[in-house]
C-alpha cells in the first residue's frame, strides 16, 4: 500500500539519535535547548520555541498560556484534527464553530467575526493542508474582540505569508512533528509566542507548573534543591533524542518543501482539466509547505473515488470529519448544518499520497487512476 504520508529518515538522522544515546543526556538536556533555539528561529520570534510531547500537547499548553479557563470562548473551524477544539474544551472554554473559507478550507475571517461574543478569549485558524491562514484579517478580528489569534500550523512549519515566516503571523502558534508533516521528531510538538509572558506560561505549564529560578520562589531560604509549584501544568517535556532528531531534519526542511511543492505540481499539472475535480488553492503570496495535497470530487462519487484507490493499493486518507458531527459534540447540542461550506468541503475532499520520498511514478500512477475513474 503505498502511504498517504510518511517520515523521511536518513544516516544522519540515525546518527544523530545514536549520538544523544552515547552521551550523558537523554532528556533535559543540551540537544532540546539547542532544537528549540533553532525552531524559534525559523518562526521568525525572539524567544526560543517551547517543545512539547505531540502537536495535541502544544495546542493544550498554548491555550492554557493564553489563560483560557471557564467562561471563555474559543472561536476556530470545524475542518481540523480534533485536538484543536479539543484541548481548549479541557480547560473549561466553551468551543465555538465558525466556517471557512470555499478555496483554502482555512477559518473565514467574516464568518469568524461573525460568532465574537464579550467571551472570546482565542481565536484559532488552522492552516490547512499546508496553505497559511488570513492572518492580516484574522488577526484584525481578534486584536477588535481583545483576543489572541493562534495559529494552529500543524500542517505548515517552514511556510510563510507575504514573506513573514509562520510563527510569526498570530500571537501564538503551535507546531506538530509527527511522523507524517513536514519535519519529525518521532512525536512532538512546539509552541512559539511573540509575547514573552505567553512564553513563559507555556513553558512553565509544560513542566508541571514547577519554578526553580529565585525570583519565582516564595520561600527563599531553603537549598538549591528547593522548587515550587505556583500553579497547576504537565509533564510535556520533549526528549533529547527526539530532539536530535529533529535537529537533524530541520537541515533537510528546505529540501523536504521543495520537493513537496515538485509534488503539488506534478499532481496539479496531470489533473488538471477534469471538471468533477477542484485542485488545491495557492493564494498570492502565500508560500505553503504542502502537508496534503487535497483533492476535491464534486459529482459525489467521494466514496467510491476513495474506495477505488485504496483497491489500487493507493492509501488515500479524508482530511477531516467536521469536528462538530462528533458524539461528544453533538451531545453537548451541536447541530450539523452550522458550517455549511465545511462540510461540503468535507463530503468531496480526498488527500492524495504526499511526502518527500514519493517518486513522480508514484504521482503519475495516482493520476493515472483518477484521470480513468473520472473518464478522462
Amino acid at each position: 500500500m503505498l502511504p498517504y504520508g510518511r517520515q523521511s529518515i536518513n544516516d544522519a538522522d540515525i546518527a544523530a539519535v545514536q549520538e544523544v544515546l552515547s552521551g550523558d543526556w537523554l532528556t533535559t538536556g543540551p540537544y532540546v535547548e539547542s532544537f528549540e533555539k533553532q525552531i524559534g528561529e525559523l518562526a521568525g520570534v525572539a524567544e526560543p520555541a517551547v517543545s512539547v510531547t505531540s502537536g495535541t500537547a502544544a495546542l493544550h499548553v498554548a491555550y492554557a498560556a493564553a489563560e483560557v479557563g471557564p467562561g471563555d470562548e474559543v472561536i476556530t473551524t470545524p475542518l481540523t484534527f480534533l485536538a484543536t477544539a479539543t484541548t481548549a474544551a479541557l480547560l473549561g472554554a466553551k468551543i465555538v464553530f465558525a466556517d471557512i473559507s470555499e478555496d483554502t478550507g482555512n477559518l473565514d475571517p467574516e464568518a469568524a467575526a461573525a460568532e465574537v461574543t464579550a467571551s472570546t478569549k482565542v481565536i484559532a485558524g488552522v492552516d490547512y493542508g499546508g496553505h497559511p491562514i488570513d492572518a492580516p484579517a484574522l488577526s484584525k478580528v481578534a486584536k477588535d474582540a481583545g483576543a489572541y489569534l493562534l495559529e494552529d500550523a500543524a500542517h505548515s512549519v517552514g511556510g510563510s505569508l507575504d514573506g513573514v515566516p509562520v510563527g510569526s503571523l498570530a500571537d501564538i502558534t503551535t507546531f506538530s512533528f509527527f511522523p507524517t508533516k513536514n519535519l519529525t521528531t518521532g512525536e512532538g510538538g512546539a509552541v512559539v509566542a511573540k509575547d514573552a509572558d505567553v512564553v513563559e506560561r507555556a513553558r512553565r505549564f509544560k513542566g508541571i507548573g514547577m519554578v526553580r529560578e529565585p525570583e519565582q520562589l516564595r520561600t527563599t531560604d531553603e537549598g538549591a534543591w528547593w522548587y515550587e509549584m505556583p500553579e497547576l501544568g504537565l509533564n510535556y517535556r520533549l526528549n533529547d533524542l527526539q530532539a536530535a532528531l529533529g535537529t537533524s531534519q530541520l537541515t533537510r526542511l528546505a529540501q523536504f518543501k521543495a520537493r513537496r511543492q515538485e509534488i503539488t505540481d506534478r499532481y496539479n499539472e496531470g489533473l488538471a482539466g477534469i471538471k468533477q475535480l477542484r485542485l488545491p488553492a495557492h493564494r498570492d503570496g502565500a508560500e505553503p509547505v504542502w502537508h496534503l495535497y487535497p483533492l476535491r470530487i464534486t459529482d459525489g462519487r467521494r466514496r467510491e473515488l476513495f474506495d477505488h484507490l485504496r483497491g489500487q493499493g493507493i492509501g488515500v486518507q479524508v482530511n477531516y470529519i467536521p469536528v462538530y458531527w462528533q458524539p461528544y459534540y453533538a451531545d453537548l447540542g451541536y447541530k450539523r448544518g452550522m458550517c455549511p461550506t465545511a462540510e461540503a468541503y468535507y463530503e468531496q475532499e480526498i488527500s492524495l499520497p504526499m511526502f518527500p520520498d514519493l517518486t513522480d511514478g508514484d504521482v503519475d500512477r495516482v493520476v493515472e487512476l483518477i484521470r480513468s475513474f473520472c473518464g478522462a
